[in-house]
């Protein structure tokens, strides 16, 4: 080989190892999270854990005091109204005190007037109703016309199935009052006849029909008047109690749409703010700091068929719809960062980071609307660390 070889080939060797050195030593582009910034509907959620909850219950309590039977019924029991919950022997000597006789007209004087005032509650919800249906069937025939739009008609029919259970919870509880002013007319029947012989059982009975819920005294044992005994209800009539934080609660109203989560069901269920109680409460959150709460009612907006499995004070949870936009951009939670007071995001562009700063409308739980600053189909970097900065290449994971 001559001389001129030898040196050419040393010199392709030479840069070939200088080519190498510098390709090492070349900056590699960093490794980040990537998202792109989309256009659509946004909507902010106040997401909270609830539970679920028999909307009527009816505890049925002893009428008198005495010796209870055992009660024999369980939890889940199919029980119809007249149905006999237990029997109670009362001791003969209270039938025949005069307080106590007395005491017992006072509370039949207390029992008619409610009577009277829970069928006055039942016309009102029957008015109701027939006012519910006649704007449900208005707001249909002007929706076939295309004049009044889908959100009426659905706050419509909610409103009519909401003006129904009203009216069978004030049916159910009109029964009930009904069934214990019997019971008390009874009671004071048996005054005039005497302490001769033994005290006759008194049958306690079912005011409505329902599963039962709880058996509060099961075991035989001596009780007194208002001793609760057993809790009736329908199962199947369920509301979702969710208690917020009172800083969350003046922005929920009464209609906001609500998506009911992780409750066992394999999709989420839809429902309705119907009440934002008034009255806050003082709560100790998991790490022990002191929290003012609001309990916020929601009526089930999805078919039951949906949700037969759910039962009674089940763990659900909601977010509540608290702001929305239909035309919105918006970018991930976690692209955003604080920098000389405003917020700011990386953009990915040319391969190199950028930082910019944006105008945010509203945030999320998992992502905000950006008001100016950014542009749908653009690539923001999502959680970006201290390696991050403008010009760094950057290289999407």
């Amino acid at each position: 080989m001559s001389v001129t070889a030898i040196r050419i080939l040393w010199g392709l060797i030479a840069m070939a190892v200088i080519a190498g050195v510098g390709w090492m030593l070349m900056p590699r582009p960093l490794v980040v999270e990537t998202a792109p910034v989309s256009y659509g509907r946004f909507v902010a959620y106040v997401a909270e854990d609830g539970k679920t909850r028999v909307r009527e219950r009816y505890v049925v309590a002893a009428p008198l005091a005495g010796r209870m039977s055992r009660i024999g019924l369980k939890v889940g029991d199919r029980i119809a109204e007249g149905d006999a919950i237990c029997l109670i022997t009362p001791a003969p000597a209270p039938l025949l005190d005069p307080r106590a006789r007395r005491e017992a007209e006072e509370r039949l004087s207390s029992a008619e007037a409610e009577f009277k005032r829970s069928q006055a509650q039942v016309e009102k919800a029957r008015a109701e109703v027939a006012k519910a249906k006649t704007d449900l069937d208005r707001t249909r025939m002007l929706a076939l016309r295309g004049i009044a739009p889908a959100e009426t008609l659905e706050r419509d029919q909610l409103a009519s199935q909401v003006a129904e259970r009203e009216l069978r919870a004030a049916e159910f509880h009109n029964l009930a009052v009904g069934h214990e002013v019997d019971q008390i007319r009874a009671l004071i029947a048996r005054y005039g006849q005497g302490d001769s012989g033994p005290s006759e059982s008194w049958s306690v009975e079912a005011p409505v029909s329902g599963d039962v819920l709880a058996v509060r005294q099961e075991s035989e044992t001596v009780v007194q008047p208002g001793a609760p005994l057993i809790e009736i209800g329908d199962p199947h009539d369920l509301e979702v109690v969710v208690d917020v934080l009172s800083s969350d609660a003046v922005e929920i109203h009464p209609g906001a749409e609500v998506r009911i989560d992780d409750w066992g069901g394999p999709e989420s269920l839809s429902g309705r703010v119907r009440r934002v109680e008034p009255t806050a409460f003082t709560k100790l959150s998991a790490l022990g700091v002191e929290e003012q709460r609001v309990n916020v009612l929601i009526d089930i907006a999805s078919p039951p068929n949906e949700w037969l499995k759910l039962g009674d004070r089940y763990r659900v949870e909601a977010r509540i719809a608290v702001f929305s936009r239909n035309n919105a951009i918006v970018v991930p939670l976690g692209a955003l960062f604080r920098r000389d007071g405003a917020w700011n995001v990386f953009v990915v562009k040319d391969g190199r980071a950028e930082r910019r700063s944006v105008t945010l409308l509203r945030r999320g739980g998992r992502s905000a609307a950006v008001e100016a600053g950014l542009k749908p189909g653009e690539t923001v970097i999502v959680y970006p660390g201290d390696k991050v900065a403008s010009g760094v290449p950057v290289a999407p994971r």
